[in-house]
């Protein structure tokens, strides 16, 4: 049984982190996996948009601190693409948090683009706790996702959210019942799946590479990106099907 499985259905590819027994928490192969998974999805062009969840009703209870991996340089794995530490994924990440979502899962759930939670998920960076620190992206990336001093207070006090405080404080946009935040997940990626796919990666890259500089700048990024899309064979098919009332037969070209 693999720690991380991985299914096809249609354009939507869906990762799921299995190893219940351990609260899915993220094993040396779970993280070796993850980096050959973001190669598959995005070298694939029948898939247009990836779904993460767990097994069980945990998320993620971060890094295996059983296997002290973490503490160590020169894995035999690439520990900063398999975590999205040192690696976007191109198309975009769905997580359905079925469960708690803590630590190197937390951190993860960072690099995402769309975020479901079921009632019972938490959101927390214990690291403090453990004398460690929340270092894979979260003293990046969080306080640019909510408010700084919840971030900080996250980050230093290692308490967790409740799912419907990340809903008021931004961290995830959907809060479902418990048991409905995989199909919730899925429907919005048959959505996204059925839109232009040149035009959702390429939109997903200038959000990205525009990250938080100054307008100029990022509009110099956004055009960079916009051109080719609006000249491809997708825009002009999805505009005459626009035109014909009909829905539009993407290609990816």
């Amino acid at each position: 049984m693999s720690d991380l499985e991985f299914e096809r259905d249609g354009h939507v590819a869906v990762l799921t982190m299995n190893r219940p027994q351990r609260r899915n928490a993220l094993s040396l192969e779970m993280v070796g996996q993850f980096a050959q998974a973001w190669d598959e999805i995005d070298g694939d062009d029948r898939i247009r948009v990836a779904v993460l969840t767990g097994a069980g009703e945990y998320y993620c209870s971060g890094g295996d601190l059983s296997e002290g991996w973490m503490m160590r340089d020169g894995s035999r794995v690439d520990v900063g693409k398999g975590l999205l530490l040192e690696h976007t994924l191109a198309k975009p990440l769905i997580a359905a948090v079925n469960g708690p979502c803590l630590g190197g899962g937390c951190e993860m759930l960072q690099q995402t683009d769309i975020r479901i939670a079921e009632r019972r998920a938490t959101f927390g960076l214990p690291e403090a706790k453990v004398g460690l620190i929340a270092g894979a992206g979260s003293t990046v990336r969080l306080k640019r996702q909510i408010p700084y001093t919840k971030a900080m207070e996250m980050i230093l006090t290692g308490d967790p959210l409740s799912a419907r405080e990340a809903y008021d404080f931004g961290l995830v946009g959907h809060v479902v019942e418990n048991g409905e935040s995989l199909d919730r997940a899925r429907k919005i990626a048959e959505r996204v799946a059925a839109n232009g796919p040149l035009a959702v990666r390429a939109a997903k890259a200038a959000v990205i590479a525009s990250g938080w500089l100054d307008e100029e700048t990022a509009r110099r990024i956004e055009r960079r990106l916009v051109t080719p899309v609006v000249a491809s064979a997708d825009a002009k098919e999805g505009v005459a099907a626009f035109k014909e009332k009909r829905k539009p037969r993407f290609e990816g070209r």
